[in-house]
């Protein structure tokens, strides 16, 4: 008698699992953004994540959706239209007195409501200080995954899960992370980490009134008061045009004079790597890379910084970078636009006096 053969085992690895979602969780359409908002204005991060799921949308075949919570006297329905500009075809809204000023508890109950109520497939949300509370707190809620500090987003074509890449073992590598068996799968971006997409007036769509249904006396914290920090705008690193950027290379913190020299000729920001941070040569707020700031400026001067990962993911997206480094091998070199092999000590000075002289005859010109 013939024994019929053992079916072939499948292969190990993403090919040979199963990629079918379980029956309850096919519902789940959609892609959302959280929109944050603090006394009257929207964090630009949110506009940047909109153009990010309008894409993944499109690849889907989806709508995008955005969350937006706030006090009962807030502007909601203006962020909504605002939104809808950005690329939004629904606006989920709730107004409810708790809502007003940002505290982890009303504000994770009204957008696990919302989700469980709605069934958005992706959750998007900004990696600021809010977003970051806020996401580990739904996530744990919702019992799914999330992916933090994103670099990229993309659709996996065969699972058309979301694809999250983020840096990983110290910025050394980067790693894509998929949420194949849960929904909503869940992920955060820095601030301009995504480009800002075009805003287009002439787009509407859904307005969705929603109700928290929580009262004063059913919440743990109280907000008191809100006492703004003075200094808080003196660095506004994410948001220059034009950034010059030491390393260890500048030697000293006397040497880093001449970063803030050009910066100022510039009228430019001044950032610097981590081990400059670390040495007490500038505030902690001009770092950039993955543990620091993530900038897009129109022009970047990188002036003795080698170009690790760690400090690639944070400004890898300038228009124009421009590298200043004693070693041609320097993996910056790779990615710069333009480069110059020089001793930055000595390129620096000769950079700011050439630029003064230009500005300055461009004054009388203009006199």
């Amino acid at each position: 008698m013939n024994t019929p053969a053992a079916p072939a085992k499948k292969p190990a690895g993403r090919a040979g699992r199963n990629l079918e979602l379980p029956e309850h969780l096919k519902a789940y359409k959609g892609v959302w953004v959280f929109i944050e908002h603090d006394r009257g204005h929207v964090h630009s991060v949110s506009w940047e994540l909109l153009g990010e799921a309008r894409k993944l949308a499109d690849t889907l075949g989806s709508r995008v959706g955005v969350a937006v919570l706030g006090g009962a006297d807030e502007p909601l329905e203006q962020f909504a239209a605002e939104a809808f500009a950005y690329g939004a075809d629904d606006a989920y809204i709730v107004h409810d007195p708790v809502l007003r000023g940002y505290r982890n508890e009303p504000f994770t109950k009204g957008l696990t409501d919302l989700v469980n109520r709605h069934q958005p497939e992706i959750l998007l949300l900004g990696a600021t200080s809010t977003g970051r509370d806020l996401a580990g707190s739904v996530a744990t809620t919702l019992l799914t995954g999330l992916t933090a500090d994103c670099t990229e987003l993309n659709i996996d074509p065969v699972s058309r899960a979301l694809a999250a890449t983020r840096p990983t073992f110290g910025g050394s590598l980067l790693c894509t992370i998929m949420t194949l068996a849960y929904r909503p799968q869940m992920a955060t971006v820095r601030p301009r980490v995504m480009q800002m997409p075009p805003r287009d007036t002439a787009r509407t769509g859904n307005i969705v009134q929603g109700t928290l249904g929580m009262i004063e006396t059913d919440i743990v914290t109280r907000l008191l008061d809100f006492i703004p920090d003075a200094s808080s705008n003196r660095i506004n690193l994410p948001y220059a045009d034009v950034i010059v950027s030491g390393g260890k290379g500048m030697k000293n913190p006397e040497n880093f004079r001449l970063v803030f020299e050009l910066a100022n000729v510039l009228g430019g920001e001044v950032g610097a790597t981590r081990p400059c941070v670390q040495a007490g040569w500038v505030e902690a707020e001009r770092q950039v890379g993955q543990t620091g700031k993530t900038v897009r400026p129109k022009l970047y001067i990188a002036a003795g910084i080698s170009g690790a990962i760690q400090h690639r993911v944070g400004m890898e997206s300038a228009d124009v970078i421009v590298a200043i480094n004693t070693d041609p091998n320097a993996p910056i070199f790779d990615f710069a636009h333009y480069g110059i092999v020089g001793n930055a000590l000595q390129v620096l000075p000769a950079l700011t006096q050439a630029f003064a002289e230009h500005l300055s005859r461009r004054r009388k010109q203009a006199a």
